[in-house]
């Protein structure tokens, strides 16, 4: 990470190893080997080519050059739009029925994956590109925020068993359309039709498909319709984090349909996962299905991203095993390395908060955000990763930004309190907090974030009566005992809290592995109890980071 910034600081100019040496290692002998191999992994985790350079450039004989794009609010976007770019905006529905709405959303994601498979074409990411559902905007406009060269727009009309798909590939430049095409075709031809308008892209901006001549582009998990109906509209309800029965009632009967629907055995997995470490049901009732959903969708399908990503995070959440979860993030994103969802995870959930590299973490976090540059999500996650990393201007800016794409996301408003509260801004994040709690129902990530807020301020009676709230619900519905522990710790109920951390170990409760985490700061008053690194020592967990210094204090 330290390369990286001295060179993005010096954008444009070539550096002399003996700088970039003095620089980071001050004082100290490094063998030129040790720099090659921090160039070769800034390369590795950008997926840049030595020979074709977008990132670093080797100089010869002299150094390296850092030719990035750079923003105020650090390094740019990695893809100039000198390069083909292309960002497919959401097609409008214009059927009757408004449930065709969910298959307007999956052609267009079944498009934006298959294009994403052309190295030489750098597409927006979905949610970037879902940021203008809905509005009607120039497409010069979408060229500039997205930093693209050609918009695809299209719309989609169903009719019983037909249905039609017209497109247009516009210049952002000039406005003026590429090329248009319009589809009418029976319903069960949906795949070959995505595959067709790919191909048709790619024909138009020029580029070569390599070893993709003959594939397919669009990959189809199943040859039932409702199966796949059923899957986009899964994935198109899951990351809104509504109505449990929704997203998962969706993938469940999608592989009722078809038991062999490895991507729709993913979305299931995904879901079990995203209940269970959100705190909204057992664990129990959770993390065995995800698991076993997981390992199932990669049985099917051992080349899907999505399958392997699901295992890693169920593996990790569920299983408690980190070293299964980092052979499936490396493998999700070997397969696919513009899957958003598996690089935000690995960030977050495996290099951060198990692994503690912070470095390697707000990379990863910065590359997903970089794909996805209008995503709240992305937004989301990196300023978790650049609050704890102790990057706090960074990462509150970032998190602003989070709710500013999305003020309905709970999770963005989460982000954004907590960061305020780690850079020591109690009052403005016990505001977010309360506005957190009308956001998301009272859930428990926001009345424990400000309970910390609350607790870090000196108003230990206020955070006690959060505690109270929330025990008070754990009589009438599940609340996970991990929360319940920081919460009783910042009230100062420190035997309260150790019996929460001790059921939240036995139960397997996944919160553990993130709100116990050493290198966040949620948990520091449980760490100065030695009562709880008692705990630690006993359930094995010192053996996911290694422990806290004896001299850990709160706040």
């Amino acid at each position: 990470m330290e390369v990286l910034v001295c060179l993005s600081e010096h954008a444009g100019e070539t550096l002399g190893k003996e700088k970039i040496v003095q620089t980071v290692w001050p004082g100290t002998f490094v063998s030129d080997a040790a720099l090659i191999h921090c160039i070769s992994e800034l390369r590795r985790v950008f997926e840049d080519n030595a020979r074709e350079p977008r990132i670093i450039q080797t100089i010869a004989k002299r150094g390296y050059r850092f030719i990035a794009g750079v923003t105020q609010e650090g390094i740019g976007s990695a893809t100039s739009v000198t390069r083909d770019s292309i960002a497919v905006l959401p097609f409008v529905s214009i059927s009757p029925d408004a449930e065709n709405e969910f298959l307007a959303d999956g052609i267009t994601e079944e498009i934006i994956n298959a294009l994403a498979q052309i190295n030489e074409l750098h597409v927006v990411a979905r949610s970037s590109a879902f940021s203008f559902k809905g509005k009607h905007v120039d497409p010069r406009v979408v060229g500039k925020q997205l930093k693209v060269r050609t918009v695809l727009e299209g719309s989609v009309r169903r009719d019983g068993t037909h249905l039609r798909i017209t497109v247009q590939l516009i210049n952002v430049e000039d406005a003026y359309h590429i090329w248009s095409e319009r589809y009418d075709r029976e319903l069960k031809d949906i795949f070959k039709m995505q595959d067709e308008i790919a191909r048709s892209i790619a024909s138009r901006l020029k580029l070569t498909l390599e070893g993709k001549l003959h594939d397919p582009l669009v990959k189809v998990g199943t040859k039932n319709l409702e199966a796949y109906s059923l899957y986009i509209k899964g994935r198109a309800l899951l990351p809104r984090r509504g109505p449990v029965a929704g997203y998962l009632d969706c993938f469940a009967r999608a592989v009722e349909i078809d038991p062999g629907y490895a991507q729709a055995w993913a979305g299931l997995a995904d879901s079990y996962t995203v209940i269970g470490y959100s705190g909204l049901v057992p664990p129990e009732a959770s993390m065995p299905k995800a698991l076993e959903a997981a390992q199932r969708a990669v049985a099917l399908d051992g080349l899907l991203a999505e399958a392997h990503n699901a295992l890693a995070i169920a593996s990790l959440m569920g299983a408690w095993d980190k070293r299964a979860a980092e052979r499936e993030f490396h493998r999700a994103l070997e397969l696919n390395p513009r899957y958003i969802q598996a690089r935000t995870w690995y960030a977050m959930y495996y290099l951060m908060f198990s692994e503690g590299r912070m470095a390697e973490a707000m990379v990863e976090a910065k590359l997903a955000l970089e794909s996805d540059p209008l995503s709240s999500y992305a937004h989301t996650m990196y300023g978790f990763v650049c609050g704890y990393a102790n990057e706090h201007t960074q990462a509150i800016n970032v998190c602003r930004r989070a709710v500013q794409l999305d003020s309905e996301s709970y999770l963005a408003h989460f982000a954004l309190q907590e960061v305020l509260r780690v850079s020591g801004n109690f009052g403005e994040s016990i505001a977010v907090g309360e506005l957190s709690l009308a956001v998301s129902g009272r859930h428990s990530w926001a009345m424990m974030f400000l309970g910390l807020a609350l607790a870090d301020c000196g108003r230990t009676a206020d955070a006690d009566a959060i505690y109270a709230e929330m025990l008070a619900r754990a009589r009438r519905q599940y609340i996970a005992p991990a929360p319940l522990a920081v919460v009783a710790s910042a009230a100062s109920r420190e035997d309260d809290a150790i019996g929460h951390a001790r059921e939240a170990f036995n139960r397997r409760d996944p919160e553990c592995l993130f709100i116990f985490s050493p290198y966040a700061h949620i948990a520091d008053r449980l760490y100065v109890d030695p009562r709880f690194r008692a705990l630690l020592n006993e359930m094995g967990f010192n053996e996911w980071g290694g422990g806290r210094p004896n001299d850990c204090t709160a706040g």
